[in-house]
Order: C-alpha cells, then structure tokens, then sequence
C-alpha cells in the first residue's frame, strides 16, 4: 500500500493542469490538497503507524482554541490572540518520550521544526510536556476562517494532516458556514472528529449544545463525541479552571491509554482518507483529459494555419504566380522583347536554336531577374506567415484557454517574428546560390560549349528559376497560360538547348525540392512559437490514465485489505 500510494502522489504531480479551462482551478487545488495529504500524514502516518495520536485543535476565530490547548495541558504552551488574524507558527504539544516521532521526515515534512515561539507560519514549534500523556499529541492550529489567506491554507493542511480534529466552536459562532464547510469535508472523509461548544453561558448550553447535536447528527457527524466548556474566569496564566476541561482532558487520557482505541481513530482516519483520495483522483484524471484535449484543439489550429501557408506558398512557386509583376519585366529584359514573345502566346513549338538564337541576355539583365526573384519570394514568403499567425491567433482566440496562452506568451504570436524578413533573405539567397551551383556542376563538361558560354551560370540559373515557377516534378503546367506560361517555356528551351530534355527536368525538380526544404524550415520556425507555447505546459497525454491506474491499485489493495480484515473478524467469531 505504501508503495502504491507514492506512485499516487507522483502521477498526481505529473497530472498537470495549466489550463484555463471550466472547473480546472477547482482541479488544481483539489491536486494540491491531495498531494499535500499524501506527503504530509498519509505516507508518514503509514510509514510510523505506532507514532502517537495527533490531535488538532481547529476551528473559528475566537472560538478559544489556544486557551483550551493551554488548559488542557495545564501551562501556556500556546499565545492566545487578542489582535485578529494572529499570525504565528503552529505549536505542537507532546509527550518529551515522543519526541522521536515529530522529525522534520515523519510530519508535515513542509514545515521547519522551532523550539521557540514565532510568528513564522512556515515553522512547527515544537513543545514537549509531561502533561500530555505517552502517545498522544495536541497541535494548535490557525483559525479555518481567519481574513488571512496564509492562516487558513494553513488551518486546512494542518487539519488534513491530523488523526483527530478536536473542532472548537462556540455559542456565537457554531452555525457559520466556514466551520461546516471543513466538518461536511470530515464526514465525507470519515476523519475521527470531536467537536468542542466552548464558551458558551450556563444559561444556554442545554438549548445550544442540542441544536449543535441536530446539526452534526443531520450532517453524518452523529458519532463524534460533543464536549461543552461554559464561559468561565482565565486565571493569570490564561488558563481555564481545571474542571471547565475535565471530561475532554479525560477523554483524551482515555484514548492515549488504550492502544486498541488510538489504533480505531487512526485506522478510521487514514482508511477514511485513503477512499477520498482515489475518489478525487478519478476526478483529476477526467479533467487531466480534457487538458490534453485542449491542448490538441490548439496545435491543431496552429497546424491548420502554417500547413495551409506551406501549401499556398508552394502553390504560388509553381503556378506562373510569381511570374508576374517584376520578375516578369525582368525576365523579358533578358530574354528579349517582341515578336518571339507575342509568337510564343499561341506557339510554343519553337525549334531549339530559333530560341536560342533570339535570346538577348547580358550578365546584368540576369542580376536584375535574380534580384526581382529575391524579392518576389521573400514578399510571398513574408505575408503567408503573416497570415498564418494571424489565423492560428484568431483560433486560439475563440477558447479562454487559448487567450490566457497568448496573453502570457511573451511575445506577439499574431505576427511574423520580428527577424523573420532578415531569415527568409538569407534562405532566398542561399536557394540561389544553390541553383547557381547545380547549373554548374550540370555544365561542368559543358562550359566550353557556344550556347553554355552565350549565357553563363547566371544566366542559365535564372531560366532554371523561372522554369520552377512553373512546374511540378519537373513537368511544366500552364504552359498556354499567356506570357507568363510563355516564358517558362522559353526557359526551359534555352535550358534544354544547353543540358538536354532529362537534364532540365531533374535540375528543376532538385531545385523545386530545395526551395520547399528552406521555406518549409522558415514556417516550422515561426509554427515553433505556438508549439513552444503548448509545450511548455509540459502535459502529458499518458498522465490521466496513469493517474486512473494508480489510483486503481490503491483502491484493490484497500479492497484486498478489507475482505482479510473481514475474514480474520468471522474467525474470531467461530473461535
């Protein structure tokens, strides 16, 4: 079992919840809570089971729970609070045997041990007295419903962490609905609870103490032991008269003396704890689920934007879009104007050498077609990223979830990265030199030729450019598509007169592929800032059932136990 629920403890932990999501706030402290539970009494208490009963005293602001833990040892252990909230550590009061038992590796390990009174809420003083009976301890914890949040977060996992709670009340205060809000949380838990009505006039116990009892009874609490304390005198000590406190002291007394009975309210307790604990876990593992959920809606979306951009940037690089506008002008300064264009609208049938022969390309005009290329690419490049962040924005938009990430981003995700520009730049230039260098090794045995001399490396790059413009795999479309199909064909005329048929159409598809790698990898980049985003939540998709599957072996070993409990107790019987 106690291996069983550390595995509990760490799939709880692993079973992030970073999420706004509906209901997962509540999910997050209820993680919390069961966490600090399992660390701070539920391992502990199984791995010293023999520790001494551990009692806190909890309950309203004045309700006298100081004054009571004072009398009920004899001395003043514990400062009494005038001013409210009282801040100040807890204090725990035990027998100077038992000290062993109140490590900082046994209890509340979250908590520093002290010797002295302090007002630091992060240190457990430790108060040994021969008034507190072997195997018994009484903690003094903050008030449940103190105006400051560090005491009432305290109260609760001091409370959490007890074999016993002693609740005080008192005759203003015991029907508020903050004190019943952790009493309804112990009968849920089966928690070994005794309530105290203290400072109650003589005049209105009877009336006062049988409300209070309907109340416990009507609440599943019918079972725990009720102790009244009238209002009486504190002496200068601040401590009650003896035997305003009689029957709890003696009551307590009872249980340390017993075994039997301290091992009853600590079975009761932890078993109790135990049933709750996997109870909720099922619930955060269902809201576990749904942030995986979540999170896969959002990478979806941002998926959805960046693939549709890769897709019309890769559309647009080889329908003739970009065969347009200046590389247009360009081109046909290289390539030359007049009637072999306006021929190549309804022909495209030219003889190689007719081409070639009508090319009027200089070194200069083709630096100015890679330049408008350049350009060009970077243009279309830049605004289907910029669409793409603005789409995968305005889809996380639509769920709280997805606002709370864009807002706590750190950046701008609904625009290009700002050195975006500077990155599609260099990855157009390297895709040209590139090309450049494929058109050259190509021609290697070539470089003396007439035709490979009349136009160069560059030149023969920039029509390589341009047939990829126009092409997939190598195989040119739209080739009837007026000018601009025209002078792709041109292109790759006057390549096929330098390299050949075959040749074009493997330089082209090599230099399509290139160019895809390099804009592909400048989209991923930019994908990469919602997909940092999503994984910095650091959630698991296995988290959820493994956290069902841990709470599932706790549960058959409480089983388990529970039928052998049940077979020894009809043994006995028989015997």
């Amino acid at each position: 079992m106690l291996t069983a629920l550390v595995q509990l403890r760490s799939a709880l932990q692993a079973a992030a919840l970073p999420l706004d999501l509906p209901g997962a706030e509540e999910q997050r402290l209820a993680r919390q809570e069961m966490v600090d539970q399992l660390e701070d009494y539920v391992i502990p208490r199984l791995m010293t089971i023999d520790a001494p009963l551990l009692t806190v005293v909890g309950g309203s602001t004045g309700a006298g729970k100081s004054t009571l833990v004072n009398s009920l040892v004899g001395t003043r252990v514990t400062t009494p609070g005038v001013l409210r909230p009282t801040t100040r550590s807890p204090v725990l009061v035990h027998h100077p045997e038992d000290a062993e038992w109140f490590g900082q590796d046994r209890l509340l390990p979250d908590l520093e041990r002290v010797q002295h009174s302090t007002n630091d809420p992060d240190a457990l003083q430790l108060v040994a007295s021969e008034a507190v009976p072997r195997g018994l301890a009484i903690l003094d914890a903050p008030d449940v419903d103190s105006v400051e949040e560090r005491n009432r977060l305290l109260a609760a996992q001091l409370l959490a962490a007890a074999d016993l709670w002693l609740f005080v009340t008192s005759a203003a205060r015991y029907a508020d609905q903050v004190p019943w809000g952790f009493l309804k949380q112990a009968a849920e838990r089966s928690t070994a609870v005794a309530v105290v009505l203290d400072r109650t006039p003589d005049e209105a116990i009877e009336t006062v103490a049988a409300h209070l009892a309907r109340m416990l009874a009507s609440r599943g609490l019918k079972d725990s032991p009720l102790f009244t304390v009238t209002e009486g005198r504190v002496d200068e000590d601040g401590l009650l008269p003896a035997h305003h406190v009689a029957d709890i002291r003696g009551w307590l007394e009872s249980l340390a003396a017993d075994a039997d009975a301290r091992a009853a309210v600590v079975k009761q307790t932890l078993e109790g704890a135990i049933r709750t604990l996997t109870g909720r876990s099922f619930r955060v593992a269902s809201a576990a689920d749904e942030q995986v959920e979540a999170a896969r809606r959002l990478r979806e979306d941002a998926d959805r934007a960046y693939d549709a951009a890769s897709a019309g940037v890769r559309e647009a690089c080889a329908d003739g879009t970009l065969l347009r506008g200046e590389v247009l002008a360009r081109w046909q300064e290289f390539v030359g104007t007049g009637e072999l264009l306006k021929s190549l609208e309804n022909r495209v049938g030219w003889l190689r050498e007719r081409v070639v022969s009508a090319v009027k390309g200089k070194p200069q005009q083709a630096e100015r077609v890679t330049v408008a290329v350049e350009s060009g690419l970077e243009t279309l490049v830049l605004e289907h990223a910029e669409a793409a962040a603005e789409r995968a924005e305005a889809a996380w938009q639509q769920y709280a979830a997805g606002q709370a990430l864009l807002a706590g981003a750190g950046q701008d995700l609904g625009r290009a990265s700002r050195d975006l520009r500077r990155q599609v730049e260099r990855a157009v230039r390297e895709w040209q030199q590139d090309v450049l260098e494929m058109v050259r090794s190509e021609g290697a045995d070539k470089r003396t030729t007439a035709r490979f001399l009349a136009y160069g490396v560059n030149g023969l790059s920039v029509a390589l450019m341009v047939v990829v413009f126009a092409s997939t795999g190598g195989a040119l479309v739209g080739a009837e598509v007026g000018i601009a199909g025209g002078s792709a064909v041109l292109g790759q005329k006057l390549l096929e007169a330098v390299f050949g048929d075959q040749a074009v159409r493997s330089l082209a598809e090599r230099a399509r592929r290139s160019l895809d790698v390099r804009i592909s990898a400048l989209l991923d980049a930019e994908r990469a800032r919602y997909v940092a985003v999503l994984d910095g939540l650091d959630l698991s998709a296995d988290a959820p059932e493994q956290l069902r599957h841990a709470s599932r072996r706790v549960d058959d070993l409480r089983f388990a136990a529970s039928r052998n409990d049940l077979g020894r107790g009809i043994a006995g019987r028989d015997a």
